[in-house]
């Protein structure tokens, strides 16, 4: 597994630099994760915090920009 800060970097890649949108994307996803949303990657709810879920999401492409108002 990588480290948080390789996932930040390709998370922030993936939302050309902008830390806040970064942020609402991250803050709706986590949201849907705490109610029970399926993760998109190979993560157990259990054992990861749901802030690495959802970055992970994130840099591997699983959320794209296109999908934020569907979040």
């Amino acid at each position: 597994m990588q480290r948080m800060e390789e996932i930040a970097f390709k998370a922030l890649n993936r939302v050309n630099n902008d830390r806040y949108l970064l942020a609402n994307i991250l803050f709706a996803r986590i949201d849907e994760l705490s109610k029970g949303a399926k993760p998109l990657v190979n993560m157990d709810v259990k054992k990861h915090k749901l802030t690495d879920i959802a970055m992970t999401e994130v840099a591997e492409g699983k959320i794209a920009l296109s999908q934020i108002d569907q979040l």
